[in-house]
């Protein structure tokens, strides 16, 4: 995976889990609690090879299904701790609708700008990827972050202290590793999205 090899300092891989039937779909999923597609199962598995240049002294899990799924036929399993902090974005009233869908009742109406009525803002996810990022920085070696695709794109443009609306910005597929690093003291990313070895 270029871009992914160990740079000499501490680093964070995070894992988007693999396909569901609604990521497949664009539904937004955020507490709707499902399991993998046989595809997502297949990717994940695939992981772990990839995973395994890393030796993890603190892997982290979002309680859904999908994400503990990932972590487990990816070899981190028994390793993992679930964070609550970690679980995707609440959609509230547009939980397992499409954006055209969304678009047809809210003409115009962008995630990262409106948020999502009896659900979530973008402030509120950027103060709960915030939490992690706490979490990880008091962590003695590398860490892992199993968690969903809004998620890890708020807490990849805080870690590299961006607003979480800047989230936008940083498309992330299913399945794919993002690695988090230092460079000279600051904060960057080392890789995004990455999908294959």
């Amino acid at each position: 995976m270029s871009g992914a090899e160990p740079l000499g300092e501490r680093q964070t891989v995070l894992v988007r889990h693999a396909e569901t039937e609604w990521s497949r779909n664009g539904r937004h999923t955020g507490l709707t609690d499902l399991p993998l597609t046989e595809r997502g199962r297949a990717v994940a598995r695939a992981l772990a090879p990839r995973l395994a240049q890393w030796r993890f002294a603190l892997v982290l899990v979002s309680p859904a299904q999908r994400a503990r799924e990932t972590c487990e036929l990816s070899g981190l399993g028994r390793d993992a701790v679930v964070c609550d902090d970690l679980h995707e974005w609440d959609y509230g009233d547009y939980e397992g609708l499409t954006t055209s869908q969304i678009h047809e009742q809210r003409p115009g109406w962008s995630l990262w700008r409106d948020g999502c009525p009896n659900g979530e803002t973008a402030p509120m996810v950027g103060a709960r990827a915030d939490n992690v990022i706490e979490r990880l920085r008091e962590g003695a070696g590398d860490a892992a972050a199993f968690s969903h695709g809004h998620m890890l794109r708020v807490l990849g443009a805080r870690w590299i202290e961006l607003a979480p609306q800047h989230g936008a910005s940083l498309m992330l597929a299913t399945g794919a590793l993002s690695v988090l690093a230092h460079e000279h003291g600051q904060q960057a990313l080392a890789s995004w999205s990455c999908t294959s070895s």
